[in-house]
């Protein structure tokens, strides 16, 4: 049986506090024309389409950032059991600098058949800049 939602998003919490290879949004997880838009991101690095693509962008911008905590502030469902809108608080530690910092982010979570088709996630930019020490365009090119 696939997995809801909910389960879905659970699993995505706990690939991203894993401490090896954390990631939001695992392989597993993803359908093949799965489609990652971030709207407050800098132009260019606001829309991936497909499994290979968001994969391929992902791994060749590594943040340099360990999250310590996954705070669940609100998991909103909708009229489609397959949608959920989420809102949610990381923290974690930049281990170039020893920085502690949390961000705020709201998304909206799409499974069909237990397979993520749509990630549109609305990030605290600012925030994040802030804690890498980046300018907001420079995010694209964050490594660690």
């Amino acid at each position: 049986m696939a997995l809801s939602a909910r389960e879905v998003y659970g699993r995505m919490q706990e690939a991203l506090m894993r401490p090896e290879d954390a990631t939001l949004l695992p392989a597993e997880l993803l359908a093949e024309d799965v489609v990652v838009e971030t709207p407050f991101s800098p132009p260019g690095l606001r829309r991936h389409e497909g499994r290979d693509a968001w994969l391929a962008f992902y791994r060749s911008r590594p943040l340099p950032i360990r999250f310590t905590r996954f705070t669940e502030l609100s998991t909103r469902e909708t009229a489609d059991p397959g949608t959920l809108v989420v809102e949610y608080e990381l923290t974690g530690t930049v281990t170039t600098t020893g920085t502690t910092a949390s961000a705020t982010f709201i998304a909206v979570l799409q499974v069909r058949d237990g397979l993520v088709r749509l990630w549109r996630e609305y990030q605290d930019v600012l925030a994040i800049t802030q804690a890498l020490n980046l300018r907001p365009e420079a995010l694209g090119t964050a490594s660690s």
